[in-house]
């Protein structure tokens, strides 16, 4: 199998650079099945991070343009490099092979091993974004609540240890009024911590990674040989007739403001 890991930000530009792109793909293959061929593919531009609904939809039309180019390489599935999901619903219309959403995927799975989740993710921006992505999954009744470490991505892959402590700090406040059975880590730089599986150990609960809960769904999709129902995500009607993605847009010198 052919996995494609797409990141919605140019990692390779900005601080954490190629060597931490090198080392989630070493983490990917550490995690995949043997016969897996992974690829980890940044986008060319869009934001260094995703902490707000703003700064997903700014990432959108490069990550269309990163799955085009991934399904002509050959690749069986794609996995969105973010926890926000960024651009699902519309990447799916323009698939023709699975696209899967971590985040999404989490909280499916999270539900199957307990009977009501929390999330731990970055920042209080971020909250409303998951709330709404589990509404979208069909989850919500079963989300006791968002949580945040108050660190952004950056700081996240900065200082692993002062991370750690901080998720950690985090999952035990998210159990502390024994509601939530189940946790999931709400970002992607969490699940790349490794910390999940030390979690689970310490503090007696199901902790979800969402990297791995993405990829092992990806391959499972492709093992059963399924994807994406059309009648879900009909291809967008110009392009079913033949239009490229860019016959979509279209430019004005300017914009114009008219009055009464």
């Amino acid at each position: 199998m052919r996995l494609t890991y797409l990141l919605p930000a140019p990692m390779h530009v900005t601080a954490l650079g190629e060597t931490e792109m090198r080392r989630r793909a070493g983490l990917l293959g550490e995690w995949s099945d043997p016969d897996t061929e992974i690829t980890v593919t940044a986008v060319d531009r869009g934001p260094a991070s995703i902490e707000s609904a703003f700064e997903e939809y700014l990432a959108i039309p490069a990550m269309g343009t990163g799955l085009r180019a991934a399904e002509r390489a050959g690749t069986d599935a794609t996995i969105l490099g973010c926890f926000g999901d960024p651009g699902l619903d519309g990447l799916r219309e323009i698939a023709t092979r699975p696209v899967v959403g971590p985040a999404a995927a989490a909280m499916a799975l999270a539900v199957t091993l307990g009977h009501r989740f929390s999330v731990v993710t970055v920042t209080a921006g971020v909250r409303p974004l998951l709330r709404r992505i589990a509404w979208e999954t069909g989850v919500l009744q079963a989300l006791h609540e968002v949580r945040s470490v108050e660190l952004s991505v950056l700081a996240i892959n900065t200082d692993h240890d002062a991370a750690y402590v901080a998720l950690r700090g985090e999952c035990e406040a998210a159990l502390a009024d024994g509601t939530a059975d189940t946790l999931v880590l709400g970002c992607m730089s969490m699940g790349f911590l490794g910390a999940a599986e030390r979690l689970t150990a310490e503090l007696g609960v199901p902790v979800v990674n969402p990297i791995r809960a993405a990829l092992h769904h990806a391959q499972a999709l492709h093992r059963m040989g399924l994807c994406h129902s059309r009648r879900a995500y009909p291809v967008p009607t110009a392009i079913a007739r033949g239009a490229d993605d860019a016959a979509l847009l279209h430019h004005a010198s300017g914009p114009l403001e008219v009055t009464p």
